[in-house]
């Protein structure tokens, strides 16, 4: 497995955590930025595992579960409300949910290469 993927996954689960610290924390916001938060960082935390899999299985698993967990990063990401006038939070959540999408297609690739769906 690919040690530049590690970081990727690293700094998305960081840039996850800085953007979250700078939104409003409300009733909702509150239980949607401890998901998300979760989420991203099981991609990261899963990816290492698979790094240090236990044959075929477990890495085809933890690929799997970085892919769900990337797809779940995109929902809260996409729930989280940001108010009107900080336009600069809604693209920094556009590349964050990009960022998602793209690890989720490569974990997605790469499950395809090891003869998974």
């Amino acid at each position: 497995m690919s040690a530049q993927l590690e970081e990727r996954t690293y700094h998305f689960a960081n840039d996850v955590r800085n953007f979250c610290r700078k939104l409003t924390w409300d009733v909702i916001n509150q239980e949607d930025i401890k998901q998300v938060v979760r989420s991203s960082g099981s991609v990261e935390a899963n990816y290492i595992e698979a790094n240090e899999n236990l044959g075929q299985a477990d890495l085809r698993m933890r690929i799997r579960i970085s892919r769900k967990e990337a797809k779940e990063s995109i929902r809260w990401l996409r729930l989280l409300h940001i108010e009107t006038k900080k336009a600069e939070l809604e693209s920094e959540r556009s590349r964050l949910i990009d960022e998602a999408d793209q690890l989720r297609k490569i974990f997605s690739a790469i499950l395809l290469k090891l003869g998974d769906k």
